[in-house]
């Protein structure tokens, strides 16, 4: 059987890191963004913590997992190319511009 890929903790604990030390930071006058990147917090905590009860219920059920830390991983059997997004997302976005 092949693993059940999941995101590895890190991808988390990054995030979780950069809104609670950055993000919420700068937003802190803004009362209705504060809020907003504390439900996000919420959220992904909550995630995180559902990840690791599948982990526990899949070596409990000795079902295989295995951490990735790319969407695009590369089985020997199967690769898998994840053509890129035509989206681009601005770094930075100013009020009113």
């Amino acid at each position: 059987m092949k693993p059940i890929p999941l995101p590895s903790h890190i991808h988390y604990e990054l995030i979780l890191q950069m809104l609670e030390r950055q993000s919420l930071w700068v937003a802190n006058h803004n009362p209705a963004v504060r809020d907003q990147l504390k439900e996000i917090i919420i959220t992904l905590r909550k995630a995180f913590s559902q990840q690791k009860q599948l982990e526990k219920s899949c070596e409990q059920s000795r079902l295989p997992y295995e951490y990735r830390w790319s969407i695009n991983h590369v089985d020997d059997k199967s690769p898998v190319v994840i053509p890129p997004s035509n989206n681009v997302i601005p770094k930075t976005k100013i009020a009113g511009q």
